[in-house]
């Protein structure tokens, strides 16, 4: 069952004879590193297919969706988010951060998924005699762990690794990459950076909530992906002057008190008390280039067979939006990318089914 460090209460002697503890201590059959709707999707695919998998997780389950807003709602509806043909049910249209965490939760539960949380994986090393996989991990206490694993599944998303703008001033405490609630900043000068759903969303949480906003764009108008329901409500706060934009501008300099603009009208300087950056994420593709997998171009995306989702590295597979590549990432949701789970799940069961031994 969901774990911390290992301690699976048990459910080893429940489960005897499974394909994922039939091996020699301390060898799995599948590492999935990553416990994020893919990475729980794929651990559901490939239990199902009677290949029980080790999952190993920095934070919390879904730990990228309890870095949400607080008060978030999804743009898609319940039943694209569902795993495992767990129904997902709400008497929303569409789902809150809170609910879609219960819902992943449970799948892990129901499916009694080996989820050590807290963990993270710092080096994967493919073994040339056997091609199997070393894997070094180190808990939250900084103990670090070693196992073997035939296969490995990289499951790890891009929420953790936001982009940055690269400005002086940007490693200040009143900086954020992410965004929680509007509570803190009532009657406070905020700056947003960034023109997408995540920017607007929250410039219309902070505005009600009495701050203080203007959002710093470097496209010439709205961008196109911003929610359809969502746009005509900030376009209207923007003309009332509840919100100010800045479009084709940019943050050049973040400084205690204020913020240095580059606007079509020359550098300006704001006061400013926090500076929200919402300009995305890209994956952390460390692991993959230590292990070989190519990529096309540097910020290309890695090398995968689409019908089995694994890599040009033999027994390394890719699930969700690290599968994508850098300039990309938004082409992979929790709608498409939990899918990739019953490809994996396939080539490796078929590939036990016909060598045992590896």
């Amino acid at each position: 069952m969901i774990s911390d460090n290992g301690k699976d209460q048990g459910r080893e002697h429940e489960r005897e004879g499974d394909q994922g503890l039939d091996q020699e201590h301390g060898r799995e059959r599948v590492v999935i590193i990553g416990a994020g709707p893919c990475g729980l999707a794929a651990a559901i695919e490939l239990t199902a297919a009677g290949v029980d998998p080790l999952l190993i997780e920095r934070g919390a389950i879904a730990h990228s969706i309890f870095d949400y807003p607080t008060y978030m709602i999804f743009h898609s509806t319940p039943e694209l988010l569902e795993i495992g043909g767990i129904p997902f049910t709400t008497p929303n249209e569409k789902p809150t951060r809170l609910e879609a965490l219960n819902y992943y939760r449970l799948a892990a539960v129901r499916n009694r998924l080996r989820i050590r949380t807290y963990e993270t994986v710092t080096k994967v090393v493919r073994r040339e005699a056997d091609g199997a996989f070393t894997v070094t991990t180190e808990n939250r206490f900084g103990e670090p762990t070693q196992l073997t694993a035939d296969c490995v599944v990289v499951a790890t998303g891009y929420f953790d690794h936001p982009n940055k703008l690269g400005i002086p001033g940007e490693h200040l405490p009143k900086v954020f990459s992410y965004y929680k609630e509007a509570h803190p900043y009532a009657d406070l000068q905020v700056a947003i950076a960034g023109g997408n759903n995540s920017a607007i969303d929250a410039a219309l949480d902070l505005e009600r909530s009495g701050a203080l906003v203007t959002v710093v764009y470097r496209g010439a108008e709205l961008s196109s992906k911003v929610k359809a329901w969502t746009r005509p409500m900030f376009l209207s706060k923007v003309d009332k002057g509840r919100i100010r934009m800045l479009y084709q501008s940019r943050i050049v300099e973040i400084m205690p008190h204020a913020i240095r603009v580059d606007t079509p009208a020359g550098y300006v300087e704001l006061p400013n008390d926090f500076v929200f950056t919402l300009i995305g994420y890209q994956p952390d593709r460390t692991l993959l280039r230590e292990l070989g997998v190519a990529f096309a171009g540097p910020n290309g995306a890695p090398h995968i067979d689409l019908a089995t989702m694994e890599t040009n590295v033999p027994g390394v597979y890719l699930a969700g939006v690290v599968s994508a590549g850098g300039n990309e990432a938004n082409s992979i949701f929790i709608e498409n990318g939990r899918f990739h789970g019953k490809l994996i799940a396939e080539h490796i069961a078929a590939r036990f089914k016909h060598n045992p031994k590896h």
